[in-house]
């Protein structure tokens, strides 16, 4: 999928280098997303083929445009922590910023 971002530049989910799908977790009722916290919202992160990083959101609502946004790299690495990806699964260039992230 390809989104027109703030900046302009227009990014290709299919060029992305690192893709993270988003973590779940069973309510009792519903599956729902970590990064969301909402089973109707899902999103997933990409590392754009020049290093940023940027999040794509999806929602099943009727009537709803998927889009996606740049964000830091401390808040992907946030984003990961978030969707229980372990220290060991986190990209060198983000797991830098666990120290200040996680206590």
């Amino acid at each position: 999928m390809r989104y027109t971002m703030e900046d302009e530049t227009i990014v290709n989910t299919d060029n992305a280098t690192k893709v993270f799908s988003e973590g779940t977790e069973w309510d009792g009722r519903n599956t729902v997303s970590l990064a969301t916290g909402d089973q109707w919202v899902h999103q997933t992160l990409y590392r754009s083929k020049k290093g940023r990083w940027y999040i794509e959101t999806n929602s099943q609502w009727q009537g709803s445009t998927p889009h996606a946004e740049y964000i830091e790299p401390v808040d992907a690495a946030r984003w990961l922590l978030k969707n229980n990806y372990k220290a060991e699964d986190i990209p060198t260039e983000l797991s830098k910023y666990i120290p200040e992230i996680e206590e």
